[in-house]
């Protein structure tokens, strides 16, 4: 244990003086791992710990992004407060969607299909909204990025990677609280057998719409910081089910159910993809859909050699240990 919080103390002093040494490009190469590892941990709460397939979990960051932007845009409701509204929405969209689907027993793959209709229909819904720009887009103000507006996130790149960065230890701290709590043990009898959770005494519909608003609430946040981050929204970029499956690849490569596999998973797939796209580039060449060409790769080569994830099969070797006894996790 003590070795985990030492190697876990070294990895926060060396993000934090990242931005020190950084230029503007690999600063913006880390605030998208930063950005994948967040979202990624906000889905393994849901699917890894609770185990509750979500395919359509854009619909959380859209929503989320939408609700901050318009309060912004329209009414001059600073972003941190738009949060808390982007949170408030998201949790009553998860909490419709859940009891919906668990109340009337809609588990496994046709939950995973709920969620996918639930992003489809509220993306056609924004395509047709002229409140927030409709199909044709939703623009932030823009000012000075030299110039650092705390209080409306505005400024520097650099703002942003603490702002993503401090997202990132937020759902890693909050995720390991689950795991060594109460909620943790009743999310993870579920996932294991719900059946058995429920003869043991577990309430199995309440503890699973909890699991879904927690993975929604912080969901939202990576759709507020999106939208301050790039200032423009689409439905059909936003909503679409392609965002989706980038927000669940960092877990399932780097481990689901564990808390350093989202991470990882993050590092490893940008990093791949930037530097495949740099490769390109440098050589005069344009390859459409590689990224998600190399994300296929990825996947197909993770779930061949190490099923279990990259961030176990590492903990293994490393010899690091759960504190509830697995060995996949260095938490």
């Amino acid at each position: 244990m003590k070795r985990n919080c030492l190697a876990l103390a070294a990895l926060l002093a060396v993000l934090l003086a990242l931005p020190l040494v950084l230029d503007r490009y690999l600063l913006s190469v880390m605030i998208l791992i930063l950005y994948f590892a967040f979202v990624g941990q906000a889905w393994n709460v849901l699917m890894g710990l609770c185990g509750q397939l979500s395919l359509g979990h854009a619909l959380f960051v859209g929503l989320g992004a939408y609700t901050a932007a318009a309060l912004y845009q329209h009414f001059g409701v600073v972003p941190w407060l738009g949060m808390l509204a982007a949170m408030a929405v998201c949790v009553a969209a998860a909490s419709f969607m859940g009891w919906l689907a668990f109340r009337f027993g809609i588990g496994g793959t046709y939950f995973a299909l709920l969620t996918i209709a639930f992003a489809e229909f509220t993306r056609i819904g924004f395509e047709h909204f002229g409140w927030v720009g409709g199909s044709g887009g939703f623009f932030l103000r823009v000012t000075q990025q030299d110039h650092v507006d705390l209080l409306n996130l505005r400024g520097h790149p650099a703002l942003f990677y603490y702002l993503a960065l401090a997202l990132a230890a937020l759902a890693f701290a909050l995720s390991a609280w689950l795991l060594r709590g109460r909620a943790g043990f009743y999310f993870r009898a579920i996932r294991d057998n719900e059946e058995a959770a429920r003869a043991a005494g577990v309430a199995v519909l309440r503890y699973k719409l909890y699991a879904l608003q927690i993975s929604a609430a912080l969901t939202a946040l990576a759709g507020v910081f999106f939208a301050f981050y790039y200032n423009n929204l689409f439905p059909e970029q936003i909503f679409h089910i392609s965002r989706s499956i980038e927000i669940i690849l960092a877990p399932i490569i780097g481990g689901i159910g564990t808390l350093f596999g989202p991470v990882l998973g993050a590092a490893v797939l940008t990093a791949l993809s930037e530097g495949i796209s740099q490769l390109l580039t440098l050589s005069g060449h344009e390859v459409p859909g590689v990224k998600q060409i190399l994300y296929g790769v990825a996947l197909a080569l993770a779930i061949m050699f190490m099923p279990g994830g990259i961030w176990p099969a590492i903990a293994r070797r490393l010899g690091f240990r759960r504190e509830d006894g697995g060995d996949d996790d260095a938490a």
